[in-house]
């Protein structure tokens, strides 16, 4: 954690968080003692796999957590069932990777054209959709697509434009990636 600092070159993180809740106790004690020294604004736990869900559950149940990170998207769905309720209930902010389950989803929707609904929701690619389904959560905080091609980061962020999807719009976004 201290080698964090000295890459980031700073004294105070905003954000710094347990990755795949590896030693997390220990870590966590670390991080709150920090956090109450202004070393660190919020501390949080991170997973990428539905098969951490039930430990990420239990422990956001025992530990003060400001953040958690998790895989969601269209595709990988398990984290609607209990986490995102859960990080509701408990004041915690949301981060989500995987937004496009590790570009698998694209490969189910790529020879479909844009359904003509998309214009509804001001998406012009089906990346800006598989976006805001995720983003339109309540409990999501925010999405990381992680890319690296120049293109889709323009593209990704046509997803910040028009309205985000309503329950219905949703259901019928996970409609039209299953139907794919």
């Amino acid at each position: 954690m201290e080698a964090s600092f000295a890459k980031m070159r700073t004294q105070v993180m905003d954000l710094m968080q347990v990755h795949n809740l590896i030693d997390l106790d220990t870590h966590l004690a670390t991080l709150a003692d920090w956090k109450a020294s202004g070393r660190v604004r919020y501390v949080g736990a991170t997973h990428y796999t539905e098969s951490a869900y039930p430990a990420l559950e239990a422990a956001m149940r025992r530990h003060t957590l400001d953040f958690i990170q998790i895989n969601a998207s269209v595709a990988e769905r398990g984290a609607e069932q209990r986490i995102l309720p859960l990080a509701q209930e408990r004041g915690m902010a949301v981060i989500v990777n995987r937004p496009f389950a590790g570009g698998d989803v694209f490969s189910r929707v790529r020879r479909l054209p844009l359904p003509g609904w998309a214009a509804e929701l001001g998406c012009t690619s089906w990346a800006q959709i598989l976006l805001k389904y995720v983003i339109a959560h309540p409990a999501v905080t925010c999405a990381i697509p992680g890319t690296r091609n120049p293109r889709h980061i323009v593209d990704n962020l046509g997803a910040a434009r028009g309205p985000l999807p309503d329950a219905a719009q949703r259901a019928r976004i996970v409609e039209a990636v299953r139907a794919a």
